[in-house]
């Protein structure tokens, strides 16, 4: 047993990266691509920080598309507690985001729903024709009183309407009264 080299791991006698730059400049000279791209991956999973360039970390939260400044390469349990919390409050700016943009459509359509049941009602009643109000006997009584008052005396324009009156009631006694309406249909269609 003594005879059989012992494994050591290889890295002992290289630095240890202090953060994700420094693992990425050492993954950077490994020997193969696929060597590379994952010793970039470990480099991902040891150290969540990035280098600023003035100075300390930053943690970029892609659940909140935003970004923290951190002390150093990893968050620190306070600080990844504060991000906790910033994500609780993100999801609940979320959800009141929604329901309020959700609330707002629905007015809208509502709004555009009474719109269209307002157009609809006025078109409907625009193809409706107003009632006409008959006219009353004490308004045709007035009429006639006033015809009469500015009526020349003898015009026959003027008189024709008392003398059709009386040549109806004339016939009504002559004929009765459906001979009357009768003789009345023959003249008005003859």
């Amino acid at each position: 047993m003594l005879l059989q080299p012992t494994r050591v791991h290889a890295e002992w006698w290289f630095h240890s990266p202090k953060d994700f730059e420094d693992c990425a400049d050492l993954a950077e000279k490994a020997a193969t691509k696929e060597d590379k791209a994952a010793a970039l991956t470990q480099c991902n999973a040891k150290f969540a920080g990035r280098r600023k360039p003035g100075g300390g970390y930053t943690y970029y939260d892609f659940m909140q598309n935003r970004s923290f400044d951190i002390a150093g390469p990893n968050p620190t349990p306070e600080e990844q507690k504060y991000i906790d919390q910033q994500y609780t409050l993100f999801l609940d700016r979320e959800r009141r985001d929604s329901i309020v943009a959700a609330l707002a459509a629905k007015q809208e359509r509502q709004e555009r729903q009474e719109q269209l049941q307002q157009a609809a009602f006025k078109a409907e009643a625009e193809k409706i024709p107003l009632p006409v109000e008959a006219p009353n006997k004490k308004a045709l009584a007035r009429a006639r009183a006033a015809r009469a008052r500015y009526c020349a005396q003898h015009s026959f324009s003027c008189q024709w309407p008392k003398l059709s009156e009386k040549i109806d009631g004339l016939k009504k006694i002559l004929f009765g009264s459906s001979a009357g309406k009768d003789a009345a249909s023959k003249d008005k269609r003859g």
